[in-house]
């Protein structure tokens, strides 16, 4: 029986899920593989820190290059996050002619194109199905069952600390702070959120998102993005009463020669199937002009769903490493398509205001708006906060249109005091 031999980099959360799912279902993965699987050696900067698991210390090295340079091992699994020096040591294992693994959704947004035409020079194979929605196979998916679609719409829920976050705050009636503690509390945030809730994390997974279906690289930096820390328990409590949910949505549309993205909140329709995936879970929305509307939902995080993707991988690559075929398979990453990015692209949104509360006020916002062409589909004037006896707050749904024109449109609202402030503005989804 053909033996592979895995150096894994790191033995964090994901790693020691990695590591689990193989103990857990070796007898399994080696009957309907044909090959023995062992992790033989895993990256551990400090080895006298308890990593509550139980790995024989023997596995344990403290220099990358050990790992990345042993003649015996056949496949890296980088496990350490972040852009360097994670790219640094998959380049290094790639030119060694070695086979990668990563869940690593970071580097692979800015330097996946440099790594895939390695592993292309090189005749190895990269592999990432984690890096986007930890368990759910969605990138096995779009490049085999559905390649012969074409594939013009993404949608995506794929933070499962953002939505749990924003789940709670339509649950519990809780603000934002609160309800950020209590994800912290429970491991469900990190102490640091800003990647999260800031949108970065979704940026990254869009971007190769992006690649795989319309074949066009757009870097993190460039996908317009907005998090969820603006979004409060007003917004969760109106978003309900017109008969939505918020999500922070990753969306990408491609409208004949033309690419548009964003990452931000959203108000989505609760008749949507994305409206329904609450807590950690993740989904991803595809339309495809052969199989129509797909939904891709699970579990978007955590150490074993992760690590059930990672071996996923994994087997992939020891299965070809047995059949001598490991050097014929074709990259996933694509960047081929002659499309253009024009940005946000055309959407309709939710605006609420704090305005005075005066006769003509509302009139005067109103012709802003039309002098700019943007149309009101729906206005609501809420109670003024208690002690509050000077200002209303107003709240818009206006059609589609570009967000740099509506931006114009409040700055002149409020340059002209017709309003206060604007409290928050927000993507609708259709």
């Amino acid at each position: 029986m053909k033996k592979v031999r895995i150096g894994m980099l790191g033995i964090g959360n994901v790693a020691k899920g990695t590591y689990r799912t193989l103990e857990l279902n070796r007898e399994k993965i080696q009957a309907s593989t044909g090959v023995s699987i062992e992790i033989a050696k895993i990256l551990n900067r400090d080895i006298s820190k308890d990593r509550g698991i139980d790995i024989p210390k023997e596995k344990y090295v403290t220099d990358a290059y050990d790992i990345i340079n042993d003649p015996e091992i056949d496949i890296i699994v980088e496990l350490i996050g972040g852009i360097e020096p994670a790219t640094e040591y998959m380049a290094a294992a790639l030119k060694n002619g070695k086979h990668v693994v990563t869940a690593n959704k970071a580097a692979l947004a800015v330097n996946g194109r440099m790594l895939q035409e390695l592993a292309q020079e090189k005749h190895v194979m990269l592999r990432f199905e984690a890096s986007v929605a930890g368990g759910i196979p969605i990138i096995n998916a779009i490049t085999t069952a559905l390649m012969s679609n074409e594939i013009d719409d993404i949608l995506g829920i794929v933070n499962g600390t953002t939505n749990y976050i924003l789940t709670k705050m339509s649950e519990s009636d809780a603000d934002y702070n609160s309800v950020l503690k209590d994800a912290q509390e429970k491991g469900f945030a990190e102490r640091d959120p800003s990647g999260d809730v800031e949108g970065h994390d979704v940026a990254n997974k869009l971007s190769i998102l992006m690649s795989l279906i319309f074949g066009v690289g757009i870097l993190p930096k460039d996908i317009p993005t907005h998090g969820i820390t603006s979004i409060n328990k007003v917004d969760i409590s109106i978003a309900t009463e017109l008969g939505y949910k918020i999500k922070l949505l990753a969306t990408a549309k491609k409208i004949g020669k033309d690419v548009e993205c964003n990452v931000q909140p959203c108000l989505v329709p609760a008749s949507h199937p994305l409206s329904s995936v609450n807590n950690e879970f993740n989904a991803v929305f595809l339309r495809g002009n052969a199989v129509d509307d797909l939904m891709f939902y699970g579990k978007g995080a955590g150490p074993l769903p992760t690590g059930s993707a990672v071996m996923g991988d994994i087997i992939e690559i020891a299965k070809a490493i047995d059949k001598d075929s490991a050097f014929d398979r074709q990259p996933l990453l694509r960047f081929d398509a002659d499309l253009r990015f024009i940005g946000e692209g055309r959407n309709q949104y939710y605006i609420r205001l704090r305005a005075e509360d005066r006769p003509g006020v509302l009139g005067n916002i109103s012709s802003t708006f039309g002098k700019y062409s943007v149309g009101i589909e729906t206005m609501m004037q809420r109670p003024a906060p208690k002690g509050d006896n000077t200002t209303v707050p107003l709240v818009f749904i206006v059609y589609e249109t570009e967000r740099e024109v509506l931006d114009k449109a409040l700055a002149e609202i409020i340059e002209n005091k017709h309003a206060v402030s604007v409290d928050n503005v927000i993507r609708v989804e259709d």
